[in-house]
């Protein structure tokens, strides 16, 4: 049977790609020190760059909400509600103004 995969908290992945970051020790030898591949560091390093900027995102401003979801049935619906209405208006004011 193969080896099952290690799972790492939060906190050690930033810790070690912070580690990355700083530069103080390469790739290697940061992988022998926490027991990690080369490439693993370099991937956490690459999302902790790449997310950096979300934490100075300013909290004031209010992300968009998304829209309420409208199924394709409830618009279909709705259609077909406003095309008899629009029917019935239509033979009704016919009938007023021929009639």
């Amino acid at each position: 049977m193969g080896q099952q995969r290690q799972r790492h908290s939060e906190s050690f992945k930033s810790k070690v790609a912070l580690a990355a970051v700083r530069g103080d020790k390469t790739l290697s030898e940061l992988a022998q020190q926490y027991q990690l591949h080369p490439t693993q560091i370099a991937q956490w390093k690459q999302r902790l760059l790449s997310g950096a900027a979300e934490v100075f995102q300013d909290g004031r401003i209010k992300k968009r909400q998304p829209r309420e979801a409208i199924s394709r049935e409830d618009l279909l619906r709705q259609i077909g509600q406003l095309t008899v209405e629009l029917e019935w208006l239509r033979r009704k004011t016919a009938s007023v103004d021929g009639g």
